[in-house]
């Protein structure tokens, strides 16, 4: 069968690849052709455009390249009508996943499968009409969402697991602990290791990792701060923001790794994490944790935060569990003394450490046992082999 697939930015194509090699071990004639990235070309798919061609975020990016953005919204229309696909895969990225699944609907018969669903509890739940009647099967990431969907507005969805389980349950396999070696290849000493994972981009970067690094510093001490580098971002930009901190030179020193992130959590005593499935990567490791991020005009943020975010939490650990197992510093709580206290109990002998990791089980069994993709890629096969 024909699939095509939809994923607008890195951590869809990651999925997206998964969910893939998945849907040939069930469908060994499988064909793909997708927007999207290098793992999903990997994996086997004609790459009709590459995500990052598209990926804008915030309004000015936006508007300042919406024409660009128009005419692959067209371009990914119009080859869709042409391939007739048996099935159209849409991964996350709703803002261009909805408008897609609205057109293929209005212009053909397509199956339209919705892979990661949209995260309509946080915000913009009005899309809830769009989803109703546009997609055919929704598949969940996420057990929260399913009494979200289906006794609120009435919408069945399936729970498939969560994709960050299988890649950290993989990586746990084929890569056992070797603190020895990883402390030897990035130049580190015997100091146990505080990880910081400020962010992917430049301007959240900058606005949380100085705070973390001011916050850290103290314990430099007797603990070693390593900090995950984003993909897009140079090494000459993380020396600057680690070097100047608030306007004085840091005394502490931060050491920077590379495509490690999973080694560095698997080696962790602690860390400072902003929000979104990095929080969540590190529960998995089992690594006690501050969620930090900083918003400028604080209590502004935090006044539109109550009014127009429908969720009490940020951080996925949280919201998971249904309640507050990770402490979390938005906005103008998010300050040097504040993530200091706050890293201080979940070091060694702090008093909210033992209940963190205790919370960190729980929600290992609410979200299940690793087999996401597999699960997913059976529904879809199987939906497309009755439709046939």
């Amino acid at each position: 069968m024909r699939y095509y697939i939809i994923a607008g930015e890195a951590s869809g194509d990651v999925h997206a690849s998964h969910l893939m090699r998945a849907i040939k071990q069930e469908d060994a004639a499988a064909r793909f052709r997708c927007f999207g990235g290098d793992m999903m070309a990997a994996e086997g798919a004609e790459l009709v455009q590459h995500y990052r061609d598209l990926a804008y975020m915030g309004f000015w990016p936006v508007i300042k390249h919406l024409p660009t953005i128009l005419r692959g919204m067209k371009h990914c229309q119009k080859d869709i009508l042409e391939w007739q696909p048996d099935v159209l895969i849409l991964v996350d990225y709703p803002g261009f996943n909805l408008k897609i699944a609205r057109f293929i609907k209005q212009h053909s018969t397509i199956p339209v499968v919705y892979y990661i669903a949209p995260k309509l509890w946080a915000w913009k739940e009005h899309r809830i009409r769009d989803i109703k009647r546009d997609v055919d099967l929704l598949l969940s990431i996420l057990p929260f969402e399913v009494p979200y969907y289906e006794e609120k507005h009435s919408y069945h969805i399936n729970y498939v697991g969560n994709p960050t389980v299988d890649e950290v349950s993989a990586y746990q396999k084929e890569h056992p602990a070797n603190a020895d070696a990883f402390r030897k290849e990035n130049h580190l000493d015997e100091r146990p290791i505080i990880a910081l994972l400020p962010g992917s981009r430049k301007q959240e970067v900058r606005d949380n990792l100085r705070r973390m690094l001011e916050a850290a510093e103290p314990y430099s001490k007797d603990y070693q701060l390593v900090l995950a580098a984003a993909p897009g971002l140079t090494d000459d930009f993380y020396e600057e923001c680690i070097k100047m901190v608030n306007g004085k030179w840091l005394n502490a020193k931060c050491t920077v790794v590379r495509d490690q992130t999973f080694r560095l959590l698997q080696h962790s005593t602690a860390a400072l994490v902003t929000s979104g499935t990095a929080t969540l990567e590190t529960a998995l490791f089992r690594v006690p944790q501050v969620v930090c991020y900083y918003i400028k005009a604080g209590r502004l943020a935090s006044l539109a935060r109550r009014l127009f975010l429908k969720v009490p939490y940020i951080s996925l650990v949280n919201l998971v569990c249904g309640e507050e197992v990770v402490p979390e510093l938005v906005a103008e709580q998010m300050n040097v003394s504040n993530v200091r206290l706050q890293l201080a109990s979940i070091l060694p002998g702090g008093p909210a450490r033992a209940a963190q990791l205790k919370g960190y089980e729980r929600m290992a069994n609410i979200l299940g046992e690793p087999g996401a993709p597999a699960r997913a890629a059976k529904i879809i096969v199987d939906l497309n082999r009755d439709k046939q």
